[in-house]
């Protein structure tokens, strides 16, 4: 999958991400379940090493007590999970080494279009915790 598709993937979920935003109970079952979800992925290197930076970030956005940061940024976070999770994949996760290759992608796609945001609350995190 390349980046083109995996934007248009995350595009397609627009809507229903925008829709769990404004319920943050639903949406903290959609973090719960990413968790999980993530333990089923076979080593992937860095492909995933900042779902938990995105799922602190959406959390902390829940929450309000991280707001310097668009709507826009979550929802295009949470389509990317609903991709993930939504089990209509490209290549099905059932197919050997390759079946996660497009979750991958759209997670890549996610994570590099949003790479300044998620650096930003990274940062504000690690200033929260010296605060502390």
């Amino acid at each position: 999958m390349d980046f083109e598709k995996a934007k248009e993937a995350i595009a397609g979920f627009a809507a229903q991400a925008e829709e769990l935003v404004k319920n943050p109970a639903k949406l903290e079952e959609l973090l719960r379940q990413l968790e999980e979800k993530i333990k089923e992925v076979p080593v992937a290197g860095n492909a995933l090493s900042r779902v938990p930076l995105m799922i602190s970030m959406i959390r902390s956005y829940l929450t309000k007590e991280y707001t310097a940061i668009s709507p826009k940024v979550i929802v295009s976070l949470v389509a990317a999970i609903l991709y993930l999770l939504a089990g209509k994949d490209i290549i099905p996760d059932k197919v050997p080494v390759v079946g996660y290759a497009d979750d991958l992608a759209v997670f890549a796609a996610a994570f590099l279009v949003n790479e300044p945001e998620l650096s930003a609350y990274s940062k504000w995190r690690e200033e929260q915790a010296v605060s502390i």
